[in-house]
């Protein structure tokens, strides 16, 4: 089973805790003010990473999504 990353610019409040969770993972960008999603579906070795970044986003704008 394979997983994936998605982020909902429309709760994301520029908060910037993802990019230092999972910075392989997220990005900024100054100009929306919101997050960037580098990866989609990242290596299995940065779920750890991921899943924190998702557990301590402050809007509850990120979250994973498993796929079959």
């Amino acid at each position: 089973m394979s997983w994936r990353v998605v982020a909902d610019l429309g709760l994301c409040q520029g908060h910037q805790m993802c990019t230092g969770e999972a910075p392989d993972v997220f990005a900024f960008d100054d100009g929306t003010d919101q997050v960037v999603v580098l990866q989609e579906h990242p290596d299995d070795s940065l779920r750890p990473q991921v899943e924190s970044a998702v557990k301590y986003c402050p809007a509850m704008a990120l979250a994973i999504q498993e796929e079959q």
